[in-house]
């Protein structure tokens, strides 16, 4: 990437989250750090579907098509038109839905696949209106297949706060037992990456 084309997304992430701090959840995208070892637990498989909900910038799209097998299924997904837009004018090929994540199924079925093997999320779960979040994750456990994973992460400096303790009891109430936890300091702020298994 470019210095100019690093310091404009940058600029723009940094815009997103002033207007709308609860959506956004940070004012950087995350490190390239944080997002190789969020891109670590996607399936390598031809026949694998993966989505990235809330991609941003690219900084962890990037990431996971670099790891994509040849052939493997991804689908990214973000409500903002100009986050999407700039997806798009940097991977013409991908596929990019500018939408809700929350309408996860409805897109998995318009394109005919029978569910997705791996989430990424870099949606600020703790920040968002619990019925949002609700409804997300309620779409992302209709749509993984059984043995599908989802993976996100937590700040470091929130990760004992009620809201991140919160999420993290309800994705094993829903999806059992977290099966990993990784820190990533090379991220600012430092952030945890969690895998659940459905």
């Amino acid at each position: 990437m470019t210095s100019r084309r690093a310091i404009g997304e940058h600029l723009m992430f940094l815009g997103k989250f002033l207007r709308n701090p609860r959506h956004v959840g940070s004012v950087t995208p995350s490190s390239r750090a944080l997002a190789r070892e969020m891109a670590r637990a996607v399936p390598v498989s031809p026949a694998a579907v993966v989505v990235e909900l809330g991609p941003g910038t690219g900084a962890l799209t990037r990431q996971v098509i670099e790891v994509l097998a040849p052939g493997e299924r991804f689908l990214a997904i973000d409500i903002d038109p100009e986050f999407c837009a700039n997806l798009r004018a940097r991977w013409p090929a991908l596929d990019c839905e500018c939408g809700s994540a929350a309408d996860l199924p409805s897109m998995i079925a318009a394109r005919k696949w029978p569910g997705v093997d791996h989430v990424l999320s870099g949606l600020p779960f703790a920040s968002l209106p619990a019925a949002i979040s609700r409804a997300i994750l309620a779409a992302v456990g209709r749509s993984l297949v059984k043995g599908g994973t989802f993976t996100t992460f937590q700040y470091v400096h929130a990760y004992a706060t009620p809201p991140a303790v919160k999420f993290r009891r309800e994705m094993a109430a829903d999806f059992g037992p977290m099966i990993s936890r990784s820190l990533v300091v090379r991220n600012f702020p430092p952030a945890y990456v969690l895998t659940w298994r459905k």
